[in-house]
């Protein structure tokens, strides 16, 4: 059985499921949300913090205290600049970026994250929108 098959059956068999999907879409509210996600990803960002010179603790510490800080600003959109990690000699991903993803993932309120343009820091920097 292939995989839409199974979900067509799993569909027939919870009708609450579709019904909820239906009221979505009646009500625009499926498109809210994708307008809202699509304005906020072209949005330049509300708060910038830099990591540059930082210790691995230290840039925890500092993303901790400016994810929260944005926050209870009421920002939607955050910058991290963490370096592209040119300058390593093995090879390895940059620090700093490395603890930039470990961070996002762990933050309860950091939702989609991406790397900006490259007129915008290109991988030396990434986006976050937060989350309600």
């Amino acid at each position: 059985m292939d995989f839409g098959a199974i979900l067509d059956k799993w569909e027939k068999k919870t009708p609450l499921n579709a019904v909820y999907y239906k009221e979505i879409e009646e009500s625009g509210e499926k498109d809210v949300l994708g307008e809202r996600r699509r304005r906020l990803i072209r949005k330049k960002p509300d708060a910038y913090i830099d990591l540059h010179g930082l210790t691995s603790d230290e840039a925890w510490r500092a993303l901790e205290i400016f994810f929260e800080d944005s926050r209870n600003k009421g920002h939607e959109k955050v910058q991290i600049i963490h370096g592209k990690g040119n300058h390593l000699s093995n090879g390895n991903e940059g620090t700093l970026l490395f603890l930039t993803r470990r961070f996002i993932e762990y933050c309860s309120f950091a939702g989609e994250s991406g790397k900006n343009a490259a007129r915008d820091g290109g991988s030396g920097a990434t986006w976050v929108i937060l989350k309600n």
